[in-house]
């Protein structure tokens, strides 16, 4: 009999600790998948985060090292130039990239390190319970937003694609989404995209993942996919910012 599907090899037999319908798993498949069938899973050395995916580590079947809160990049750093033949990612949410880890990302990519972040964007804080993030929506509720995120006093939403996109170093800059099936598709193909552009020794590449927390949304799973595409799209549009076939234009 012929096999039709089975689970990449990418990924540890270790059960997700994710919330149900959170949309973490699928991202993790996506990245697990690109790096078995590129063939550097043997090679591959990624950077866990504080927050929900704080145990990536037991989840992707490839050597890991945990980073203190926001300094994923940090620590990615030293490790590509310790073993710069090695394929390095880090895998880090909204609060740990666009907050605590603001500086870490702006000047890894200011820098041109060469490699690859997978930015997971909810638009909230998840692990710690629903507290108002970088990303969070003007009028988006959270615990320490109740009547909803107000432009006058906590501003707007943190657009890092569009930020990092201004710098030279970042040569490869995506967003995409995970809510159906097209866009799961597209978002391995900017993976994939983002894994050879590090592997072709260009610099800086992160594609940035928009994600569900129906949990501290207060919302169904199927509600919450339907939330991004209604909200958060329009704030984050999806697109290729940056490549070097697109600079090459």
């Amino acid at each position: 009999m012929s096999i039709v599907f089975e689970k990449t090899k990418g990924l540890t037999d270790k059960e997700f600790t994710y919330c149900p319908g959170c949309t973490h798993g699928i991202t993790h498949r996506l990245v697990a998948e690109v790096l078995e069938e590129l063939g550097v899973l043997g090679t591959t050395i990624g950077v866990a985060p504080v927050g929900c995916s704080v145990f990536a580590y037991d989840f992707f079947n490839c050597d890991m090292h945990e980073a203190a809160h926001g300094r994923a990049p940090a620590v990615a750093t030293g490790i590509k130039r310790v073993f710069p033949e090695n394929v390095v990612f880090t895998y880090q949410g909204d609060g740990d990239l666009a907050a605590i880890g603001t500086a870490e990302t702006v000047h890894a990519a200011v820098r041109g390190e060469n490699i690859t972040v997978i930015f997971v964007n909810n638009a909230i804080y998840g692990m710690t319970g629903g507290q108002m993030a970088p990303t969070t929506l003007v009028g988006q509720k959270a615990t320490t937003t109740p009547y909803g995120r107000q432009e006058a006093l906590q501003g707007n939403p943190v657009k890092v694609c569009e930020m990092l996109s201004t710098i030279k170093g970042a040569t490869y800059v995506e967003r995409t989404a995970v809510n159906n099936p097209a866009n799961v598709r597209k978002t391995k193909k900017a993976i994939m995209n983002a894994f050879k552009n590090q592997i072709a020794g260009n610099g800086f590449s992160i594609v940035e993942v928009l994600s569900t927390c129906n949990v501290n949304w207060g919302m169904t799973p199927v509600d919450a996919l339907r939330w991004m595409e209604d909200k958060m799209m329009p704030e984050f549009p999806l697109g290729l910012f940056r490549s070097p076939e697109k600079d090459g234009e």
